[in-house]
């Protein structure tokens, strides 16, 4: 897969959420030299650093940076190849400053994969992931929206979504990702204040 950030931000442009989500400083993680802002598309965007394998391990984010670092932590296509990512994604949510956001983007399991494990569009992937299935053909399935359940709290949703746009699902046994189309899954997560309770 390569330059999945850019040909996302084609659609994200268009979109005005994403004014929101990327503004203020931020961090994209193993971004592979596709950084978000290496188009300079989001003028919200203060300064965006890029943590990749020469920086240090993802999954142990916290070794490296602070928490309530970045107003935004993006990372595209990085989690499928990480051993733990739920540890991974509880570091990388305590990065974003509230009210920040994280923004995750994995490869769904049935556009990418195909119903094959390994994978054999990228031996690297260690997980496979999918949005709200209750069962999977793959081994190494990760339900996304379970995940950041049962690992992260005090956010909100604000977005989940497939994307497939130019997505031909006539086509099978050739990855798509190597052309126009989207083979992934993107969350948006809010990360609520912090709240303190009154003295009674």
């Amino acid at each position: 897969m390569g330059e999945e950030t850019r040909k996302a931000n084609r659609r994200r442009v268009r979109d005005p959420l994403f004014e929101r989500v990327f503004r203020g400083r931020g961090i994209d993680i193993g971004h592979g030299g596709d950084r978000l802002d290496r188009d300079q598309l989001f003028p919200g965007i203060e300064s965006c650093d890029g943590f990749d394998v020469a920086d240090g391990d993802a999954q142990n984010i916290l070794q490296y940076l602070p928490p309530n670092s970045y107003d935004f932590v993006y990372s595209s296509h990085c989690l499928e190849h990480l051993a733990d990512p739920m540890l991974a994604l509880r570091g990388w949510f305590e990065l974003v400053r509230p009210p920040g956001y994280l923004v995750i983007v994995v490869p769904d399991e049935d556009l990418y994969e195909q119903g094959t494990w390994p994978s054999r569009f990228n031996c690297d992937h260690r997980w496979t992931f999918t949005i709200a299935k209750r069962w999977s053909w793959s081994p190494r399935s990760l339900n996304i929206i379970d995940v950041l359940l049962e690992n992260l709290s005090g956010f909100s949703f604000v977005r989940v979504g497939l994307l497939d746009e130019q997505y031909d699902y006539a086509i099978v046994g050739t990855d798509q990702s190597c052309g126009p189309a989207e083979v992934a899954i993107e969350v948006i997560l809010q990360k609520h204040p912090l709240t303190v309770s009154a003295p009674r």
